[in-house]
This record gives structure tokens, sequence and C-alpha cells, in this order.
């Protein structure tokens, strides 16, 4: 094929799943082109709300060395966009998203959303509704009805999606999948994951509790800040960063890492809904027999037990998943090495199957067979999903060709996948928050929830279903 032809099949395959059709190409503006496509350049055009944190990471990788372009920025806080502002003079600064969209949506193609947890389905959505392909942090959303929502508009406006669990375009994800798949340990009943985190504040008294305030910096839109949050007065512990301990903005430990490890079981064995969620979680004494209560952080450390059904199994047609988070780490079976299953500082996940037991690190790396408490020296069935190029750096890459390939094009972490994951992490929270329930001074949360899946809804604690959806304060939707 000569070098002609070559680029008329490329630029063919570049308007992929478009209404639009010519016999030749030009040049147009894309708000002519209209929503869904991308500009006839072969670059995308990305905006990015949040510029600091993760930001640092997910703008770079998409950008790529100027591969893609960077065209608006967002941030409430000035001083984390100093970076990004410097590096994109060209590109316009906003401190309200709204504004950003309104303004500049003809020129946007793609939205990067790296912000707290509390805000990231509201800016998501919009983006959206607006027809722009999506890149949204984990663990995608603050509730269980906003990832629900969230994975119904990218199918309904076809749109391509990625969640920021980087570990999912890993190679160790699909290792840890294929050995589990092959039947090395046979059949799986019990999973445990765990994690070293949470690595800021928790189980503390927070500023409010505390009645502590302080001057809001002249560079920070506070009121933008807590946007879909209950007002409280400004304080430094909130930002950066350290808002994943309040429920508020955050969702905890499990927020941070659960779509990393959770990530892994949910994708090798399937999982569909969990029937029902149980935990505990660490007790703080302010004085003799008097537990204290910290209503606006989570604790300090949880176990959490989710039940799934296990139809690949014969002998085991209900699945056990446990969470320790806090320092705390599962029992290992009997003769397996507690120094190799616990060598990450990160977490770990493990597998224990009727012929064995695989333990895995951060991603799915390092996997370990164990059988009879052995470690086996035996060569792995290779991957059978495709690698991605660039491995778990190409993460933000593979979401920027799949929007330029259109709707369709696989992604490792696409809303359809992502959004079940993260309802299965927010369950874990539901059921947290449902236990550090009061009412009069008591706790009355303690107890197996009972999870209707596809209703989302406890079906025998009515109180818990508040934490399906939160209620947003007045003037965000």
């Amino acid at each position: 094929m000569n070098s002609k032809n070559k680029k008329m099949v490329n630029r063919r395959g570049f308007l992929k799943g478009s209404a639009v059709t010519a016999a030749g190409f030009m040049i147009v503006p894309r708000h002519v082109l209209g929503k869904g496509f991308v500009a006839p350049s072969d670059k995308l055009n990305m905006a990015a709300v949040g510029c600091g944190g993760k930001a640092g990471v997910n703008i770079p990788l998409a950008y790529n060395n100027g591969s893609d372009n960077i065209v608006a920025l967002c941030d409430v806080d000035d001083r984390q966009a100093v970076k990004f502002r410097k590096q994109f003079p060209n590109a316009p600064y906003y401190k309200d998203y709204r504004k950003m969209l309104e303004k500049e949506a003809k020129n946007i193609d793609a939205v990067i959303v790296t912000t707290p947890d509390h805000m990231h389905y509201v800016i998501g959505s919009a983006a959206m509704q607006l027809g722009k392909h999506i890149y949204l942090e984990k663990p995608l959303t603050h509730d269980i009805w906003e990832a629900r929502m969230l994975t119904q508009l990218a199918k309904e406006k076809k749109l391509v999606t990625q969640m920021g669990n980087q570990g999912s375009s890993g190679k160790g994800t699909r290792q840890t999948e294929a050995i589990v798949q092959s039947g090395m340990i046979g059949e799986v009943h019990t999973v445990e994951v765990w994690t070293d985190r949470p690595v800021w504040p928790q189980g503390v008294k927070s500023p409010r509790d505390k009645k502590e305030t302080m001057p809001i910096p002249a560079e920070v839109d506070w009121d933008l800040w807590l946007g879909t949050a209950p007002y409280r007065e400004y304080h430094e512990a909130y930002m950066p960063t350290r808002w994943r301990g309040y429920w508020d903005f955050g969702t905890g430990a499990l927020g941070d890492m659960g779509c990393h490890f959770m990530d892994v079981p949910f994708r090798t064995l399937k999982l569909g809904y969990p029937t029902s969620v149980e935990c505990s979680a660490s007790s703080v004494y302010a004085d003799f027999f008097k537990e204290a209560f910290f209503g606006d952080i989570g604790p300090q450390a949880t176990s959490i037990h989710f039940k799934f059904p296990n139809p690949s199994s014969k002998k085991y047609p209900e699945l056990s998943l446990s969470w320790y988070d806090g320092g705390i780490r599962p029992k290992i079976p009997e003769g397996c090495d507690y120094e190799k299953i616990f060598a990450s500082v990160d977490g770990g996940v493990m597998f224990i199957g009727t012929k064995g037991v695989l333990a895995c690190e951060l991603f799915g790396n390092n996997p370990k067979l164990f059988v009879k408490g052995q470690l086996q020296d035996v060569k792995f069935p290779a991957p059978t999903r495709p690698l991605v190029e660039g491995d778990t750096t190409g993460h933000q890459q593979q979401w920027v060709k799949a929007c330029k390939a259109g709707f369709g094009t696989y992604t490792s972490s696409s809303f359809d996948e992502a959004g079940p994951l993260a309802e299965i992490v927010l369950m874990g929270n539901l059921a947290v928050r449902s236990y550090l329930h009061r009412e009069n001074g008591k706790f009355t949360g303690r107890k197996k929830l009972l999870w209707d899946g596809a209703n989302m809804k406890i079906t025998n604690f009515d109180v818990a279903n508040a934490f399906v959806k939160r209620q947003y304060r007045e003037g965000w939707t």
C-alpha cells in the first residue's frame, strides 16, 4: 500500500463510529463536526479539572510530550495549578469547572478529573452530558448511586471512559488472572485483601469536632472546594490530600486503595453484586469504658467481609472476600511463608482455593503459588488478555488513543467494569458508616447487612440506605 493510501485508511479509522462520511478530508473546527468527533489533527484536546496530587501523573501521561493537547485547566486552589499553568500558558484557567465547560465546550474533546472524591460525580456527569470522553480518578465516585449513574450515562452517551486505577492496565493483573483461571489453585472460595492505608489521620478528632478554624488562603475558593459537601469552616487539615479520611469529602482507605487491590479478584473471578456485607472497626476510648465517637472522620482500622455468588464453583456456591486496613492483616493458611505473603508494605491479595493459595502484591504483581504450604517453582500460564503498551504507565494513553478511535474501543477500566467495581468498594464504606451509626448514644447498625444489588438497597436495616446516596449541599445537583 502506498503512503497516500495509508493516510486515507488511517484517517477513516480515526473517524470510526462517526455519522460523518466524506470522499475527502479537510480541516474543520470541532464544533462543526459536532459531539463525539475529534479534530482531524489527530490530537485529542483535553481539559483537566484538578491540577494537584495525582494530576501530576495524569496530565503529563495524557499529554504525552505534546502528542495530544491540554486546552483548559481548572482548580479551586491556585497554588495547585502553578506548575501546569506555567507549562500550558495558552490553556485558559478557571476555578469553577462549570464556567470552564460553558465557555470551552467547543474546544474540548475529553476531560481528566483529579479532584477529591465528593466532586467526582458532579464534574464527571456534567462533562459527559456534553458528550465529552472522561478519565476519572478512583474510586470513581463518593457514593454507590453515583457510580451506577455514571456507568449508565457512559453507555447512553457512547463515551470512552477510564477510571484511574492504573493497575488494571498492568501485566501483573493479567498474569494473576491467568493463573487463577487456569485452575492451578482449584476452585477459589476465599479471597483476602489488605492494605497499609490509611497513611493520613483517621480515628481522631477533626478540626470541626474541636471547633478549630483558620483563615481561608487567598488562593483558595473554599466554597467551590466544598462543592457538594455540607458547609464547614476552613482548616488546612482538609487539604490537600488529607481530605481522604473525612466522610464528607473522601472514602478512606477503601477509596484510596480498594480499586487497586480489589480490581484483581473482581476481574479474575468475574464478581457481581455482593449479597451481604459485615464489618468491624477499631475503637478509641476517651476515658475508662467511655468509647469516643468521631462522626466526621473514618476509623483507624477496619475489617470488612463480603459474600458473593460463586457460580463457577460446584463445591462453594458462595465466595468470601475480606478487606483489612489500618495495619490489620488476614490469617494465612497453615505453612505458607509469612514473609513472602506480606512482602509488600502497600498490601496484597490472597486467593485461597481447593488445590492451593496464590498471593500477589499491588496491581497483581509478583504472584506466588503455594501448595500445601510450600512455595512452588513452576511456569505460570501466559496472560490471555492483551497487554497494554507501557504497562501501568500506559493507562492514560490507552484512554487517549481509545477516544480517538471511538466508542467501543477497549480500555482497561471503562465504566462498564469500573462502575460495578467501585460499587463493591463503596459498599464496604456503607458497612462502616452503618457500623458507626448511633441513635440515642447507642450503636444500632452493628449487624450483617443484606444487599439487593440490582435495586441498590439494604433490605434488613433501612437506616444504612442513607449511605447509598448522600444529600448534596443546596445549589449542587
